[in-house]
Protein backbone atom coordinates (compact mmCIF):
# COMPACT_ATOMS: atom_id res chain seq x y z
CA UNK A 1 0.00 0.00 0.00
CA UNK A 2 1.14 3.62 0.03
CA UNK A 3 1.01 5.92 2.60
CA UNK A 4 0.82 9.37 2.97
CA UNK A 5 1.91 11.36 6.23
CA UNK A 6 1.23 15.39 5.90
CA UNK A 7 3.36 16.57 8.28
CA UNK A 8 1.02 20.01 8.52
CA UNK A 9 1.57 23.42 10.47
CA UNK A 10 -1.90 24.12 11.62
CA UNK A 11 -3.13 27.22 13.77
CA UNK A 12 -5.27 27.02 16.30
CA UNK A 13 -8.60 28.13 16.44
CA UNK A 14 -8.36 28.87 12.54
CA UNK A 15 -10.99 26.08 10.96
CA UNK A 16 -10.94 27.71 7.71
CA UNK A 17 -7.21 27.49 7.51
CA UNK A 18 -6.91 24.38 8.70
CA UNK A 19 -9.19 22.99 6.47
CA UNK A 20 -7.64 24.31 3.54
CA UNK A 21 -4.29 23.05 4.43
CA UNK A 22 -5.70 19.10 5.07
CA UNK A 23 -7.87 19.28 1.69
CA UNK A 24 -4.49 20.60 -0.24
CA UNK A 25 -2.34 17.77 0.77
CA UNK A 26 -5.40 15.35 0.12
CA UNK A 27 -5.30 16.47 -2.96
CA UNK A 28 -1.03 16.06 -3.10
CA UNK A 29 -1.34 12.63 -1.22
CA UNK A 30 -4.47 11.37 -3.76
CA UNK A 31 -2.12 13.13 -6.82
CA UNK A 32 1.27 10.88 -6.04
CA UNK A 33 -1.19 7.26 -5.86
CA UNK A 34 -1.75 7.27 -1.72
CA UNK A 35 -4.06 4.84 -0.76
CA UNK A 36 -4.13 6.26 3.05
CA UNK A 37 -3.02 9.65 3.71
CA UNK A 38 -2.43 10.78 8.08
CA UNK A 39 -2.85 14.44 9.77
CA UNK A 40 -1.78 14.71 12.78
CA UNK A 41 -3.55 15.52 16.16
CA UNK A 42 -6.30 17.80 16.38
CA UNK A 43 -5.56 18.78 12.49
CA UNK A 44 -9.12 20.10 12.55
CA UNK A 45 -8.80 23.12 15.06
CA UNK A 46 -5.34 22.88 15.60
CA UNK A 47 -3.26 21.94 18.69
CA UNK A 48 -3.57 22.60 22.19
CA UNK A 49 -7.19 24.61 21.31
CA UNK A 50 -6.97 24.35 25.20
CA UNK A 51 -10.42 26.05 26.40
CA UNK A 52 -11.90 27.06 23.39
CA UNK A 53 -12.73 23.10 23.80
CA UNK A 54 -14.95 24.07 26.55
CA UNK A 55 -17.53 26.30 23.87
CA UNK A 56 -19.95 24.14 22.30
CA UNK A 57 -19.76 26.44 19.39
CA UNK A 58 -16.61 26.01 18.58
CA UNK A 59 -17.25 21.90 19.04
CA UNK A 60 -20.15 22.90 16.61
CA UNK A 61 -17.96 24.59 14.33
CA UNK A 62 -15.16 22.27 14.03
CA UNK A 63 -17.70 18.99 13.51
CA UNK A 64 -18.83 20.75 10.20
CA UNK A 65 -15.60 21.45 9.36
CA UNK A 66 -14.66 17.81 9.37
CA UNK A 67 -17.59 17.03 7.74
CA UNK A 68 -16.58 19.30 4.75
CA UNK A 69 -13.34 17.39 4.96
CA UNK A 70 -14.38 13.79 4.49
CA UNK A 71 -16.50 15.24 1.76
CA UNK A 72 -13.18 15.64 0.12
CA UNK A 73 -11.97 12.23 0.60
CA UNK A 74 -12.90 10.07 -2.70
CA UNK A 75 -10.63 8.07 -4.24
CA UNK A 76 -8.44 7.87 -0.65
CA UNK A 77 -8.45 7.47 2.62
CA UNK A 78 -7.28 9.60 5.73
CA UNK A 79 -7.12 9.90 9.19
CA UNK A 80 -7.74 13.41 10.23
CA UNK A 81 -7.42 14.52 14.08
CA UNK A 82 -10.24 16.39 15.52
CA UNK A 83 -12.77 16.76 18.63
CA UNK A 84 -16.03 14.73 18.48
CA UNK A 85 -18.50 15.00 21.43
CA UNK A 86 -20.86 12.31 21.42
CA UNK A 87 -22.41 13.08 25.08
CA UNK A 88 -18.70 13.61 26.25
CA UNK A 89 -15.97 15.09 24.14
CA UNK A 90 -12.88 12.72 22.78
CA UNK A 91 -9.37 13.54 21.48
CA UNK A 92 -10.56 11.22 18.33
CA UNK A 93 -9.32 10.20 14.84
CA UNK A 94 -11.81 10.33 12.17
CA UNK A 95 -12.01 7.44 9.36
CA UNK A 96 -12.73 9.55 6.07
CA UNK A 97 -13.60 7.73 2.69
CA UNK A 98 -16.35 7.74 0.08
CA UNK A 99 -17.11 11.32 0.68
CA UNK A 100 -18.34 10.26 4.23
CA UNK A 101 -16.94 9.89 7.73
CA UNK A 102 -16.68 5.97 7.92
CA UNK A 103 -15.88 5.90 11.71
CA UNK A 104 -13.87 7.67 14.82
CA UNK A 105 -11.16 6.26 16.62
CA UNK A 106 -10.74 8.02 20.04
CA UNK A 107 -7.92 7.87 22.37
CA UNK A 108 -7.36 5.92 25.07
CA UNK A 109 -4.57 7.67 27.08
CA UNK A 110 -4.46 11.20 28.08
CA UNK A 111 -1.38 12.96 29.56
CA UNK A 112 -1.97 15.05 31.93
CA UNK A 113 1.57 16.09 33.13
CA UNK A 114 4.21 18.69 31.37
CA UNK A 115 2.86 20.93 29.18
CA UNK A 116 -0.51 18.68 29.08
CA UNK A 117 -3.63 18.76 30.27
CA UNK A 118 -5.74 16.88 28.11
CA UNK A 119 -8.23 15.27 31.17
CA UNK A 120 -9.11 18.44 31.78
CA UNK A 121 -10.74 18.73 28.13
CA UNK A 122 -11.33 14.72 27.17
CA UNK A 123 -13.12 11.66 28.08
CA UNK A 124 -10.52 8.65 27.44
CA UNK A 125 -12.09 6.22 24.86
CA UNK A 126 -11.84 2.60 24.97
CA UNK A 127 -12.36 1.50 21.60
CA UNK A 128 -10.72 -0.55 19.03
CA UNK A 129 -10.79 -1.34 15.20
CA UNK A 130 -9.09 -2.47 12.66
CA UNK A 131 -8.82 -1.09 8.75
CA UNK A 132 -8.56 -3.54 6.18
CA UNK A 133 -6.60 -2.41 2.89
CA UNK A 134 -6.35 -5.38 0.47
CA UNK A 135 -4.80 -8.02 2.95
CA UNK A 136 -3.46 -5.48 5.14
CA UNK A 137 -4.74 -4.67 8.57
CA UNK A 138 -3.75 -0.75 10.25
CA UNK A 139 -4.97 -0.05 13.87
CA UNK A 140 -5.37 3.75 14.36
CA UNK A 141 -3.83 5.76 17.46
CA UNK A 142 -3.39 8.92 18.66
CA UNK A 143 -0.30 10.40 20.21
CA UNK A 144 0.02 9.12 23.72
CA UNK A 145 -1.51 5.94 22.90
CA UNK A 146 2.02 4.84 21.26
CA UNK A 147 4.09 6.20 24.10
CA UNK A 148 2.54 3.96 26.85
CA UNK A 149 4.60 -0.13 26.42
CA UNK A 150 1.09 -1.77 26.78
CA UNK A 151 -2.32 -0.89 24.72
CA UNK A 152 -3.68 -0.22 22.89
CA UNK A 153 -0.77 -1.13 20.63
CA UNK A 154 -0.27 -4.33 21.71
CA UNK A 155 -4.04 -5.57 21.77
CA UNK A 156 -3.87 -4.00 18.15
CA UNK A 157 -1.72 -6.12 17.08
CA UNK A 158 -2.97 -8.97 18.53
CA UNK A 159 -6.42 -8.48 17.22
CA UNK A 160 -4.36 -8.66 13.54
CA UNK A 161 -2.91 -4.99 12.83
CA UNK A 162 0.58 -5.25 11.13
CA UNK A 163 0.62 -1.31 10.69
CA UNK A 164 0.18 0.80 13.69
CA UNK A 165 -0.62 4.27 12.85
CA UNK A 166 -0.10 7.28 14.76
CA UNK A 167 -1.35 10.86 14.69
CA UNK A 168 0.26 13.00 17.32
CA UNK A 169 1.24 16.43 18.03
CA UNK A 170 3.97 15.71 19.82
CA UNK A 171 6.02 18.90 21.35
CA UNK A 172 9.99 19.08 20.98
CA UNK A 173 12.43 19.90 23.04
CA UNK A 174 16.40 19.22 22.51
CA UNK A 175 16.82 15.58 21.81
CA UNK A 176 13.07 14.74 21.94
CA UNK A 177 13.10 13.17 18.13
CA UNK A 178 15.74 10.82 18.81
CA UNK A 179 14.27 9.74 22.24
CA UNK A 180 10.66 9.44 20.25
CA UNK A 181 12.26 7.60 17.45
CA UNK A 182 13.79 4.92 20.02
CA UNK A 183 10.45 4.59 21.40
CA UNK A 184 9.09 4.02 18.38
CA UNK A 185 11.33 1.16 17.32
CA UNK A 186 11.21 -0.66 20.51
CA UNK A 187 7.05 -0.24 19.50
CA UNK A 188 7.68 -1.98 16.12
CA UNK A 189 9.92 -4.78 17.48
CA UNK A 190 7.90 -5.66 20.71
CA UNK A 191 4.25 -5.80 18.62
CA UNK A 192 6.14 -6.75 15.27
CA UNK A 193 4.10 -4.06 13.34
CA UNK A 194 5.34 -1.09 10.99
CA UNK A 195 4.50 2.08 12.61
CA UNK A 196 3.53 5.11 10.62
CA UNK A 197 3.83 8.38 12.69
CA UNK A 198 2.57 11.90 11.66
CA UNK A 199 3.61 14.38 13.58
CA UNK A 200 2.38 18.09 13.80
CA UNK A 201 4.83 20.95 12.97
CA UNK A 202 5.15 24.40 14.05
CA UNK A 203 5.07 27.22 17.16
CA UNK A 204 1.93 27.05 19.21
CA UNK A 205 2.29 30.43 21.80
CA UNK A 206 5.49 28.62 23.85
CA UNK A 207 5.49 25.07 22.22
CA UNK A 208 7.31 23.79 19.26
CA UNK A 209 6.12 20.68 16.86
CA UNK A 210 8.65 19.23 15.06
CA UNK A 211 7.40 17.43 12.64
CA UNK A 212 9.88 14.52 11.63
CA UNK A 213 6.92 11.83 11.15
CA UNK A 214 8.31 8.36 10.23
CA UNK A 215 7.64 5.48 9.13
CA UNK A 216 9.16 1.93 10.52
CA UNK A 217 9.21 -1.85 9.41
CA UNK A 218 8.23 -4.47 11.87
CA UNK A 219 12.39 -4.57 12.92
CA UNK A 220 12.44 -1.03 13.65
CA UNK A 221 14.20 -0.05 10.82
CA UNK A 222 13.36 3.51 9.33
CA UNK A 223 12.10 3.08 6.13
CA UNK A 224 11.27 7.20 5.84
CA UNK A 225 11.85 9.83 8.09
CA UNK A 226 10.44 13.56 7.28
CA UNK A 227 12.88 16.53 8.19
CA UNK A 228 12.09 18.79 11.31
CA UNK A 229 10.59 22.20 11.71
CA UNK A 230 9.03 22.21 8.61
CA UNK A 231 6.20 20.84 6.06
CA UNK A 232 5.82 17.91 4.26
CA UNK A 233 4.14 15.28 2.37
CA UNK A 234 5.94 11.89 3.25
CA UNK A 235 4.94 9.10 0.67
CA UNK A 236 6.02 5.94 0.75
CA UNK A 237 5.20 2.31 -0.45
CA UNK A 238 4.93 -0.60 2.30
CA UNK A 239 3.93 -4.13 2.47
CA UNK A 240 2.92 -4.42 6.66
CA UNK A 241 2.05 -7.86 5.96
CA UNK A 242 5.58 -9.27 5.80
CA UNK A 243 5.49 -8.65 9.28
CA UNK A 244 2.87 -12.01 9.33
CA UNK A 245 6.25 -13.86 8.69
CA UNK A 246 8.08 -12.76 11.85
CA UNK A 247 4.52 -13.51 14.00
CA UNK A 248 4.25 -16.94 12.78
CA UNK A 249 8.24 -17.52 13.61
CA UNK A 250 7.86 -15.69 16.96
CA UNK A 251 4.88 -17.78 19.02
CA UNK A 252 4.90 -15.81 22.08
CA UNK A 253 2.50 -13.71 21.77
CA UNK A 254 -0.34 -16.34 21.23
CA UNK A 255 -0.33 -16.19 25.22
CA UNK A 256 -1.34 -12.69 25.31
CA UNK A 257 -3.74 -13.61 22.34
CA UNK A 258 -5.74 -15.61 24.35
CA UNK A 259 -6.84 -12.96 26.41
CA UNK A 260 -8.40 -10.79 23.53
CA UNK A 261 -10.26 -12.65 21.33
CA UNK A 262 -9.54 -10.91 17.46
CA UNK A 263 -13.18 -11.52 16.34
CA UNK A 264 -14.63 -9.38 18.84
CA UNK A 265 -12.49 -6.42 17.04
CA UNK A 266 -14.26 -4.88 14.06
CA UNK A 267 -13.28 -4.37 11.18
CA UNK A 268 -13.53 -1.85 8.59
CA UNK A 269 -13.06 -1.96 4.66
CA UNK A 270 -11.19 1.21 3.18
CA UNK A 271 -10.10 -0.28 -0.12
CA UNK A 272 -7.45 -2.27 -1.71
CA UNK A 273 -4.36 -1.66 -3.88
CA UNK A 274 -4.22 -1.27 -7.92
CA UNK A 275 -3.26 -4.66 -9.85
CA UNK A 276 -0.50 -2.25 -11.12
CA UNK A 277 1.01 0.89 -10.77
CA UNK A 278 4.65 2.08 -10.71
CA UNK A 279 6.79 2.22 -7.61
CA UNK A 280 6.79 5.62 -5.62
CA UNK A 281 9.71 7.51 -5.50
CA UNK A 282 12.51 6.05 -2.73
CA UNK A 283 11.31 8.21 0.19
CA UNK A 284 13.45 10.23 2.12
CA UNK A 285 15.71 9.40 4.96
CA UNK A 286 16.51 12.84 6.32
CA UNK A 287 19.17 13.11 9.28
CA UNK A 288 18.42 14.30 12.24
CA UNK A 289 19.95 17.59 12.94
CA UNK A 290 22.58 18.05 15.91
CA UNK A 291 22.04 20.01 19.46
CA UNK A 292 22.45 23.24 18.32
CA UNK A 293 21.14 22.79 14.78
CA UNK A 294 17.81 22.14 16.15
CA UNK A 295 17.86 24.77 18.41
CA UNK A 296 18.32 27.39 16.27
CA UNK A 297 15.61 26.22 14.03
CA UNK A 298 13.30 25.78 16.63
CA UNK A 299 13.70 29.24 17.96
CA UNK A 300 13.43 30.50 14.08
CA UNK A 301 10.28 28.39 13.30
CA UNK A 302 8.63 29.72 17.22
CA UNK A 303 9.13 33.24 16.65
CA UNK A 304 8.18 33.21 12.72
CA UNK A 305 5.02 31.55 13.46
CA UNK A 306 4.27 33.94 17.14
CA UNK A 307 4.43 36.83 14.75
CA UNK A 308 2.75 35.31 11.57
CA UNK A 309 -0.06 33.58 13.28
CA UNK A 310 -0.75 36.65 15.85
CA UNK A 311 -0.90 39.34 12.76
CA UNK A 312 2.34 40.93 13.01
CA UNK A 313 5.23 41.33 10.41
CA UNK A 314 8.16 43.16 11.91
CA UNK A 315 10.03 42.87 15.47
CA UNK A 316 12.05 45.12 16.93
CA UNK A 317 14.63 44.41 19.57
CA UNK A 318 16.75 46.33 22.13
CA UNK A 319 20.58 45.37 20.98
CA UNK A 320 22.86 46.66 23.80
CA UNK A 321 26.26 45.08 22.30
CA UNK A 322 26.07 42.22 24.57
CA UNK A 323 25.43 38.77 23.16
CA UNK A 324 21.66 38.07 24.38
CA UNK A 325 20.71 40.89 21.84
CA UNK A 326 22.91 39.96 19.29
CA UNK A 327 22.12 36.38 19.31
CA UNK A 328 18.41 37.62 19.42
CA UNK A 329 18.68 40.12 16.74
CA UNK A 330 20.37 37.22 14.21
CA UNK A 331 18.06 34.88 14.81
CA UNK A 332 15.10 37.61 13.99
CA UNK A 333 16.68 38.10 11.08
CA UNK A 334 16.91 34.56 9.75
CA UNK A 335 13.43 33.95 10.63
CA UNK A 336 11.55 36.78 9.30
CA UNK A 337 14.58 38.46 6.67
CA UNK A 338 16.43 41.67 7.52
CA UNK A 339 13.90 44.28 6.42
CA UNK A 340 11.34 42.72 8.85
CA UNK A 341 13.83 43.61 12.14
CA UNK A 342 14.60 46.61 13.72
CA UNK A 343 17.21 47.39 15.61
CA UNK A 344 17.32 49.82 18.61
CA UNK A 345 20.71 50.92 21.05
CA UNK A 346 19.69 53.04 23.70
CA UNK A 347 22.85 54.01 25.54
CA UNK A 348 24.01 55.44 28.86
CA UNK A 349 26.61 57.33 30.65
CA UNK A 350 27.57 53.53 31.56
CA UNK A 351 27.41 52.66 27.93
CA UNK A 352 31.32 52.02 26.94
CA UNK A 353 32.39 52.93 23.16
CA UNK A 354 32.97 49.12 22.43
CA UNK A 355 29.15 48.27 23.09
CA UNK A 356 27.71 51.05 21.00
CA UNK A 357 29.79 50.14 18.32
CA UNK A 358 29.20 46.33 18.53
CA UNK A 359 25.50 46.68 18.65
CA UNK A 360 25.67 49.04 15.33
CA UNK A 361 27.98 46.35 14.28
CA UNK A 362 25.53 43.75 14.53
CA UNK A 363 22.69 45.39 12.71
CA UNK A 364 24.66 46.22 9.59
CA UNK A 365 26.14 42.65 9.59
CA UNK A 366 22.55 41.21 9.32
CA UNK A 367 21.34 44.44 7.46
CA UNK A 368 18.30 45.43 10.02
CA UNK A 369 17.78 48.73 10.68
CA UNK A 370 19.50 50.82 12.97
CA UNK A 371 18.25 53.30 15.07
CA UNK A 372 20.32 55.21 18.28
CA UNK A 373 17.94 56.88 20.99
CA UNK A 374 20.11 57.49 24.25
CA UNK A 375 18.46 57.79 27.35
CA UNK A 376 21.14 60.04 29.07
CA UNK A 377 18.65 63.00 29.52
CA UNK A 378 15.57 60.74 29.87
CA UNK A 379 16.93 59.06 32.87
CA UNK A 380 18.53 62.50 34.37
CA UNK A 381 14.64 63.42 34.57
CA UNK A 382 13.44 60.66 36.48
CA UNK A 383 16.23 60.79 38.87
CA UNK A 384 15.38 65.01 39.20
CA UNK A 385 11.83 63.96 39.92
CA UNK A 386 12.79 61.81 42.49
CA UNK A 387 15.74 63.53 43.86
CA UNK A 388 13.90 65.24 47.20
CA UNK A 389 12.06 61.55 47.90
CA UNK A 390 15.43 59.55 47.58
CA UNK A 391 17.46 62.85 49.25
CA UNK A 392 18.51 60.89 52.00
CA UNK A 393 19.46 57.15 50.43
CA UNK A 394 22.57 56.33 48.06
CA UNK A 395 22.02 55.25 44.83
CA UNK A 396 21.28 51.63 44.17
CA UNK A 397 19.65 49.15 42.21
CA UNK A 398 16.56 51.82 42.17
CA UNK A 399 18.79 54.06 39.91
CA UNK A 400 20.19 50.76 37.91
CA UNK A 401 16.36 49.50 37.28
CA UNK A 402 15.31 53.12 36.28
CA UNK A 403 18.12 52.89 33.05
CA UNK A 404 16.10 49.31 32.18
CA UNK A 405 12.90 50.51 32.60
CA UNK A 406 13.41 53.83 30.55
CA UNK A 407 14.92 51.66 27.50
CA UNK A 408 11.44 49.26 27.83
CA UNK A 409 9.37 52.50 27.97
CA UNK A 410 11.27 53.56 24.40
CA UNK A 411 10.88 50.17 22.88
CA UNK A 412 7.15 49.71 23.69
CA UNK A 413 6.77 53.31 22.25
CA UNK A 414 8.07 52.11 18.62
CA UNK A 415 5.99 48.90 18.98
CA UNK A 416 2.74 50.79 20.17
CA UNK A 417 3.69 53.59 17.08
CA UNK A 418 4.73 51.18 14.36
CA UNK A 419 3.16 47.93 15.16
CA UNK A 420 6.29 46.05 15.54
CA UNK A 421 6.63 43.00 17.80
CA UNK A 422 8.51 43.61 20.92
CA UNK A 423 11.27 40.75 21.15
CA UNK A 424 12.64 40.60 24.70
CA UNK A 425 16.28 39.23 25.08
CA UNK A 426 16.16 38.04 28.50
CA UNK A 427 17.84 34.19 28.87
CA UNK A 428 16.66 31.47 31.07
CA UNK A 429 19.85 31.78 33.45
CA UNK A 430 19.29 35.52 34.30
CA UNK A 431 14.68 34.51 34.68
CA UNK A 432 15.93 31.90 36.81
CA UNK A 433 17.77 34.07 38.97
CA UNK A 434 16.08 37.31 38.33
CA UNK A 435 18.75 39.19 37.04
CA UNK A 436 16.24 40.86 34.73
CA UNK A 437 14.14 43.91 35.26
CA UNK A 438 10.47 43.62 35.38
CA UNK A 439 9.01 46.45 32.84
CA UNK A 440 12.52 47.16 31.47
CA UNK A 441 14.61 44.05 29.57
CA UNK A 442 11.44 41.79 30.72
CA UNK A 443 9.35 44.16 28.76
CA UNK A 444 7.96 42.28 25.27
CA UNK A 445 5.55 40.67 23.60
CA UNK A 446 7.88 37.40 22.84
CA UNK A 447 10.83 36.26 24.76
CA UNK A 448 12.70 34.42 22.08
CA UNK A 449 15.53 33.12 24.58
CA UNK A 450 13.42 32.58 27.65
CA UNK A 451 14.44 28.80 27.78
CA UNK A 452 18.26 29.25 26.15
CA UNK A 453 20.91 29.08 29.25
CA UNK A 454 23.86 32.13 29.09
CA UNK A 455 26.31 29.34 28.17
CA UNK A 456 23.64 28.09 25.82
CA UNK A 457 23.20 31.85 24.20
CA UNK A 458 27.02 31.52 23.75
CA UNK A 459 27.43 28.29 21.88
CA UNK A 460 24.48 29.46 20.03
CA UNK A 461 26.33 32.40 18.98
CA UNK A 462 29.19 30.75 17.87
CA UNK A 463 27.10 28.48 15.73
CA UNK A 464 24.89 31.45 13.73
CA UNK A 465 28.79 32.60 12.65
CA UNK A 466 30.28 29.43 11.83
CA UNK A 467 26.96 28.25 9.38
CA UNK A 468 26.83 31.84 8.09
CA UNK A 469 30.73 31.49 7.44
CA UNK A 470 31.25 35.47 8.55
CA UNK A 471 31.14 37.30 11.65
CA UNK A 472 27.29 37.52 12.12
CA UNK A 473 27.53 38.45 15.63
CA UNK A 474 31.09 40.57 16.05
CA UNK A 475 33.83 38.11 18.31
CA UNK A 476 34.09 40.93 20.35
CA UNK A 477 30.95 40.78 21.32
CA UNK A 478 31.42 37.50 22.25
CA UNK A 479 34.44 37.59 23.86
CA UNK A 480 33.47 40.28 26.52
CA UNK A 481 32.70 39.23 29.81
CA UNK A 482 29.05 40.06 30.16
CA UNK A 483 27.29 43.30 31.63
CA UNK A 484 24.02 44.97 32.18
CA UNK A 485 26.23 48.21 31.98
CA UNK A 486 23.84 49.79 34.52
CA UNK A 487 26.92 51.08 36.67
CA UNK A 488 30.50 51.96 36.32
CA UNK A 489 32.29 49.03 35.79
CA UNK A 490 29.77 46.42 36.35
CA UNK A 491 29.95 42.60 35.36
CA UNK A 492 27.49 39.89 35.87
CA UNK A 493 29.64 37.81 37.95
CA UNK A 494 30.09 40.81 40.79
CA UNK A 495 26.29 39.56 41.45
CA UNK A 496 25.79 36.18 39.79
CA UNK A 497 28.24 32.89 40.25
CA UNK A 498 30.26 32.10 36.68
CA UNK A 499 27.70 31.36 34.20
CA UNK A 500 29.04 27.90 33.60
CA UNK A 501 28.82 26.89 37.24
CA UNK A 502 25.68 28.55 37.77
CA UNK A 503 23.86 27.13 34.50
CA UNK A 504 25.02 23.38 35.75
CA UNK A 505 23.08 24.10 39.09
CA UNK A 506 19.90 25.93 37.80
CA UNK A 507 19.29 22.82 35.08
CA UNK A 508 19.46 20.59 37.99
CA UNK A 509 17.23 22.44 40.29
CA UNK A 510 14.94 23.85 37.55
CA UNK A 511 14.35 20.90 35.23
CA UNK A 512 15.08 17.54 37.36
CA UNK A 513 13.83 19.20 40.79
CA UNK A 514 16.97 17.99 42.58
CA UNK A 515 17.21 19.18 46.41
CA UNK A 516 19.77 21.69 48.30
CA UNK A 517 20.90 18.51 49.85
CA UNK A 518 20.77 16.46 46.77
CA UNK A 519 23.19 19.70 45.35
CA UNK A 520 25.46 20.09 47.67
CA UNK A 521 26.33 15.99 48.56
CA UNK A 522 26.91 15.74 45.10
CA UNK A 523 29.89 17.56 43.56
CA UNK A 524 28.21 21.07 43.46
CA UNK A 525 30.21 24.17 44.71
CA UNK A 526 28.44 24.58 48.07
CA UNK A 527 28.39 28.28 47.80
CA UNK A 528 27.05 28.91 43.98
CA UNK A 529 23.72 26.59 45.23
CA UNK A 530 23.13 28.45 47.71
CA UNK A 531 23.11 31.59 46.22
CA UNK A 532 21.80 30.61 42.83
CA UNK A 533 18.50 28.69 44.94
CA UNK A 534 17.83 31.44 47.47
CA UNK A 535 17.79 33.42 43.83
CA UNK A 536 15.74 31.40 41.86
CA UNK A 537 13.05 30.78 44.58
CA UNK A 538 13.03 34.59 45.38
CA UNK A 539 12.27 35.48 41.76
CA UNK A 540 9.28 33.04 41.06
CA UNK A 541 7.11 36.17 40.82
CA UNK A 542 9.37 38.10 38.17
CA UNK A 543 8.93 35.02 35.81
CA UNK A 544 5.04 34.83 36.47
CA UNK A 545 4.87 38.47 34.38
CA UNK A 546 7.60 37.66 31.74
CA UNK A 547 6.47 36.96 27.93
CA UNK A 548 6.09 33.64 26.46
CA UNK A 549 9.07 32.48 24.70
CA UNK A 550 9.99 28.83 22.80
CA UNK A 551 10.32 26.05 24.87
CA UNK A 552 13.76 24.18 24.12
CA UNK A 553 14.06 22.47 27.59
CA UNK A 554 12.01 18.94 28.51
CA UNK A 555 10.95 21.84 32.01
CA UNK A 556 10.32 25.05 30.59
CA UNK A 557 9.33 28.22 32.90
CA UNK A 558 5.51 28.82 32.65
CA UNK A 559 3.73 25.96 31.87
CA UNK A 560 5.71 23.15 32.21
CA UNK A 561 6.75 24.23 35.72
CA UNK A 562 4.28 25.40 38.35
CA UNK A 563 6.12 26.91 41.87
CA UNK A 564 3.86 28.80 43.76
CA UNK A 565 5.01 32.42 44.27
CA UNK A 566 4.69 32.20 48.15
CA UNK A 567 6.28 29.95 49.11
CA UNK A 568 8.31 28.76 52.28
CA UNK A 569 9.85 25.80 51.57
CA UNK A 570 13.55 26.23 51.57
CA UNK A 571 14.39 24.23 48.93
Amino acid sequence: MRLALAQINTVVGDLDGNRARIVERLDEARSRGADLVLFPELAVTGYPPEDLLLRPGFLRAAERSLQEIARECRGIAALVGTPHFDRDLYNACAVCLGGEIRALYRKRFLPNYGVFDEARYFAAGHDLFLLEHGEALIGPTICEDIWQPGPPATELALAGAQLVANISASPFHVGKEREREEMLKTRARDNACFIAFCNLVGGQDELIFDGHSLVLDDQGEVLARAPGFEECLLVVDIDPTIAVARRLRDVRRRSLAAELDPQDVPVIHIGAPPAEREAASPPPIVPLDGELEQMRLALELGLSDYVRKNGFSDVVVGVSGGIDSAVTAALCVEALGPEHVHCVSMPSRYSSDATRADAKAVAESLGASFLELPIGAVVDDFERVLADVFAEREPDLTEENIQARTRGVLLMALSNKFGWLLVATVNKSELSVGYATLYGDMAGGFALLKDVYKTDVFRLARHLNDRAGRELIPVSTIERAPSAELRADQRDEDSLPPYAALDQVLEAYVELDRSRDDLTGNGFDPDVVERALALVDRAEYKRRQAPPGVKLRPKAFGRDRRIPITNRWPG
